[in-house]
């Protein structure tokens, strides 16, 4: 499998591509990794140096890639942080050329929007340009609680509530729906939930809710949950190897107290995570 993975970059640390690259090529993806920003650090610390890319260049590049007449390789395309709308509009434009030269192509969106708690952190148009344009188009997307909410314009408060959400989002076009970090009043306090959805089901897995503040995490969720998608087709068996994957790196994190995601330290784990979370069929 090959994916072209547009999204930010760091130096230190791991988010956007940083946090997705790795554990893709890990499980034996090919990436072709396109970086939106290169900063030192991610945002989440208060302070970082750096730039933007203009999106001419970030279209410059992915028509390097195009005439090296191999796009028909790619299988899909990756997207998180977008920066602004103009970065949106080229990674659409970047899945039209891939779908062009390989038919089944497919496209995977993490609408990178915000957060509980901190709520919009991306620049003013962009979650509606999310909404409007980005949505429509992909193949899977994978939101968490808070962009779930804005998305389907409802409040996620229980079970009914998050699939009825995710029922209105994909109406608009997504195939397949993977809300992460699912907080809900009728589920255990002291854990934490992921939801997939296609039109043939619905899967729930929870895991112990574990003592860190990270970022990167839904970044290599995202990736994991697409590859694992594309190869096996079922939602099930990509939920749970990316719940085991995920939780891995996550516990090795908590363990050393750091503030990074472990990816290298437990980079064995997201090849055979050492326990497995059966997720459970709500519909």
């Amino acid at each position: 499998m090959t994916i072209l993975s547009i999204q930010s970059s760091v130096a230190y640390g791991h988010v956007g591509n940083s946090a997705a690259v790795f554990p893709l090529q890990r499980i034996g993806v090919e990436v072709w990794p396109v970086n939106t920003v290169h900063f030192s650090n991610h945002t989440g610390y208060g302070a970082w140096r750096g730039i933007f890319l203009p999106a001419e260049t970030i279209a410059e590049v992915i028509l390097g890639i195009e005439e090296r007449g191999v796009l028909h390789e790619c299988d899909g395309v990756l997207s998180g942080y977008m920066g602004d709308a103009s970065i949106g509009g080229v990674i659409l434009d970047g899945f039209k050329r891939v779908k062009r030269a390989n038919p089944d192509a497919i496209y995977c969106c993490d609408p990178v929007m915000g957060d509980v708690g901190r709520g919009f952190f991306v620049r003013p148009g962009l979650p509606e340009f999310m909404r409007d344009r980005v949505v429509p188009e992909a193949t899977i997307i994978t939101p968490n609680q808070f962009e779930l909410e804005y998305l389907a314009n409802r409040k996620v408060t229980d079970l009914g509530s998050a699939l009825a959400s995710v029922d209105q989002v994909m109406a608009e076009g997504p195939r397949v729906v993977l809300v992460t970090s699912l907080r809900r009043r009728d589920a255990a306090g002291d854990r934490i939930e992921m939801l997939a959805v296609d039109s043939e089901g619905g899967f729930l897995v929870e895991t112990p809710l574990l003592p860190v503040n990270v970022n990167g995490a839904g970044d290599m969720t995202a990736a994991l949950f697409f590859a694992h998608w594309h190869k096996s087709g079922s939602i099930q068996i990509a939920l749970e190897l990316t719940t085991a994957a995920v939780f891995a790196v996550l516990a090795a994190t908590a363990d050393r107290g750091a503030r990074e995601i472990e990816l290298v330290t437990a980079q064995e784990s997201i090849a055979n995570p050492p326990q497995r979370f059966s997720a459970d069929q709500v519909r």
